[in-house]
């Protein structure tokens, strides 16, 4: 084996970490869209029982609805990739 080719004994072990990283990764991001998903029934549902339970008809609901998407707005955002800024000013 050539000098560049030679297997370092922590090579397996770093390409497994690197797939389990990988692997918990998409698995935020499903658990980032499920939750951005959930917010705004939840919100709506809150909002229903606000009716309900104080007799105030669409008022609970509609500020339900509306604090449930702005969750959403807000864990869509969570979930987007950082912007790469480049620090090359030529």
């Amino acid at each position: 084996m050539s000098e560049g080719q030679e297997k370092k004994p922590g090579d397996r072990a770093s390409q497994m970490l690197n797939k389990t990283a990988d692997r918990m990764n998409d698995g935020s991001k499903y658990q980032g869209a499920l939750e951005a998903v959930l917010a705004i029934p939840i919100g709506a549902g809150l909002g229903y029982w606000a009716d309900k339970e104080w007799d105030v008809s669409p008022v609970g609901l509609l500020i339900g609805f509306g604090l449930g998407f702005a969750a959403f707005i807000l864990g869509v955002i969570r979930m987007r990739p950082g912007v790469e800024t480049s620090d090359d000013e030529e």
